[in-house]
C-alpha cells in the first residue's frame, strides 16, 4: 500500500508527465495536407473532373524551408500545377510557388517569405492543378494542417493517474 508521501510524489510525477505529453510544445515541423478533386476546383463551383490527388506538406517553422509531394490520378496532359494564396476555399488567388507538373508524384521544396508561412498556417493556401482543357485548374484542394493527436503513452498513464488518486483517498 501506498503511504501518502510517496502516493502524492507518485500522482505529481504522473501528472507532470502527462502534461509534457500532451501539451503541445513548440514544433519545428508543422504538417500539412491536401485532398485534391475537380469539386474544389473554380473557387468551389467544380469543374466536372473525377480525377483527384493528394498533397502531403512539411514547414520548418524556424527556418520557413517549405517542402511537398503532390500526386494525381486520371489527368492527361497537366500543363501546370500551383500552390495558389491567400484565398478561401470560395476564393481564387495567385500563384505562390510552382509545383514541377512534368512528373508524378512531384516533390519539392522552398523557402517562404514570412508573410507566405503566416498564410499558409492559416489555411489560406490552395494546391491547383492545370490541364489544356480546365487553364484554370481541373483539381484543387485546400492545404490543411494536420491536427496532432495524444500520444498513447499519455492515453494509458491518465487512467493510472486517476488510480493512484482514488488509492490516496482511501488512504
Amino acid at each position: 500500500m501506498f503511504k501518502y508521501a510517496s502516493a502524492a510524489r507518485f500522482l505529481q510525477l504522473v501528472t507532470l508527465m502527462t502534461v509534457m505529453v500532451i501539451a503541445p510544445a513548440k514544433a519545428s515541423l508543422i504538417s500539412f495536407s491536401a485532398t485534391i478533386d475537380g469539386l474544389q476546383a473554380n473557387a468551389g463551383n467544380g469543374t466536372g473532373s473525377l480525377a483527384t490527388g493528394t498533397a502531403t506538406m512539411w514547414l520548418d517553422d524556424m527556418t520557413n524551408d517549405f517542402s511537398w509531394t503532390v500526386s494525381w490520378v486520371d489527368l492527361v496532359d497537366v500543363t501546370a500545377a500551383h500552390f495558389h494564396g491567400p484565398a478561401t476555399p470560395m476564393q481564387n488567388a495567385g500563384v505562390q510557388l510552382a509545383i514541377d507538373s512534368t512528373i508524378n508524384p512531384s516533390m519539392g521544396n522552398a523557402l517562404l517569405s514570412s508573410q507566405q508561412a503566416t498564410d499558409l498556417l492559416a489555411g489560406m493556401w490552395y494546391v491547383n492543378i492545370h490541364t489544356p482543357t480546365f487553364g484554370g485548374g481541373e483539381i484543387r484542394g485546400q492545404v490543411l494542417r494536420e491536427v496532432p493527436t495524444p500520444s498513447m503513452f499519455s492515453l494509458l498513464m491518465l487512467p493510472l493517474a486517476a488510480l493512484v488518486y482514488l488509492r490516496r483517498r482511501r488512504q
